[in-house]
């Protein structure tokens, strides 16, 4: 429930700047990239913190968090007190507390389902993520036709509050963290810190992985950081139509994530991580020829095309982090990986505004596109290319 309010709120935001508060391309991909900051200022010792504790609670707490920071948002609007500084507040403090929500999610799974159903699970997951991410995005483009921005915010106060609600639901028994035999029961934070990069980084396919992720991430963010200032101010879109560009997106993720199984299966999990990268490459490039008429729809079947890889990714790549890494320091692993991925989001977001402010929102479009094409590159040279099978398929 709570991913589906979030893909409201992920289109929201910045049509909240754009519409409510009339923001220029630098302010937009300013709130992008304080969405994405607090992966980067402290992903990596929150991977560590979670190690060190029960991941149920931690996932109440900061759905807890997040209820109160996005609430915010429509209250202030009501009372005319909404500016750009708190919007840029609340998306610092709203991915901090998702930092640990998705750490401890990811470090939790293998708990709840066991690591010979790991690529099963990632499957449903990844499906699941998608679907609401197409009702998500389609219905947050028509509640901001309907009620404005700042009130279909409101949306996803309540999927964070019933998220809470489930996990306390939950009464299947978690283990306690146990530190490893040979660590101290003191143990430092800053050596904790390193020994999750060294392993992450000193991993031939772990490191291709991060590297693959994170030119994604980078690439895509440029897009969807100029896309609603382009379908607004550009194209003079109706508000519907980034939703529906976007749902486009969610479909392509779904899709990927019901074949990637399938595909690894029949093709070999590596060969099917490169292979699909460099087959959508040409495809991917349509979204940065976007435009009224026939190029929206030749944008969007572009943008499906390039998620559908994308949804494939975060089956096989994701199950594949967890089934080589001990239990010890699944946290620090998926904080590491965290760190680089969503610091490629905020590093995209702020080149996506500083390429708009210089160029234009075309040149930002197209350096994302440009880089989409290329991010089967390091998995090609490591030896993921020759993976045949997963734990789960």
């Amino acid at each position: 429930m709570s991913r589906l309010g979030s893909a409201v709120g992920q289109l929201a935001l910045p049509l909240v700047a754009v519409l409510a508060l009339d923001s220029s391309a630098g302010q937009v991909g300013l709130l992008s990239t304080m969405g994405t900051l607090a992966f980067v200022l402290i992903g990596l010792p929150a991977g560590a913190w979670v190690d060190r504790l029960r991941k149920r609670p931690v996932m109440v707490a900061a759905d807890l968090v997040r209820v109160v920071l996005v609430a915010s948002v429509p209250v202030a609007w009501a009372f005319g007190a909404l500016t750009i500084q708190q919007l840029c507040l609340v998306a610092l403090l709203t991915g901090a507390a998702t930092v640990f929500f998705d750490v401890a999610a990811l470090s939790h799974l293998p708990d709840l389902v066991g690591r010979d159903h790991l690529a099963r699970a990632n499957a449903y997951l990844v499906t699941v993520d998608a679907a609401t991410q197409v009702g998500g995005r389609g219905a947050g483009g028509f509640l901001v036709a309907l009620v404005s921005a700042p009130l279909a915010l409101a949306v996803d106060a309540v999927s964070y509050l019933w998220s809470a609600v489930c996990l306390l639901r939950l009464r299947r028994p978690e283990p306690q963290p146990q530190p490893a035999p040979e660590e101290a029961d003191r143990r430092r934070l800053a050596r904790e810190i390193r020994e999750g990069l060294r392993f992450v980084f000193g991993h031939p396919s772990l490191r291709a992985v991060a590297l693959a992720g994170g030119c994604t991430n980078l690439s895509i963010q440029l897009c969807q950081t100029v896309l609603p200032v382009l379908f607004v101010r550009e194209l003079r879109l109706p508000d519907a139509a980034i939703g529906l560009f976007f749902a486009a997106g969610g479909i392509g993720v779904f899709l990927g994530s019901l074949s990637a199984r399938h595909l690894a299966r029949r093709l070999g999990a590596g060969r099917v991580l490169w292979s699909m990268g460099l087959a959508v490459a040409p495809l991917g490039v349509a979204v940065a020829l976007v435009d009224r008429g026939p190029a929206l729809w030749l944008a969007a079947a572009g943008w499906l095309v390039t998620t559908f890889k994308v949804g494939i990714d975060n089956v096989l790549k994701v199950s594949y982090r967890q089934s080589v890494t001990p239990d010890r320091l699944l946290g620090r692993m998926n904080a590491t990986m965290r760190f680089v991925l969503t610091g490629s989001l905020a590093a995209g977001a702020a080149l996506a505004g500083l390429l708009g402010e210089l160029f234009s929102t075309r040149a930002a479009l197209w350096a994302g596109a440009v880089g989409l094409a290329l991010v089967w590159v390091p998995v090609y040279f490591s030896p993921l290319r020759t993976l045949r099978e997963l734990p789960g398929l």
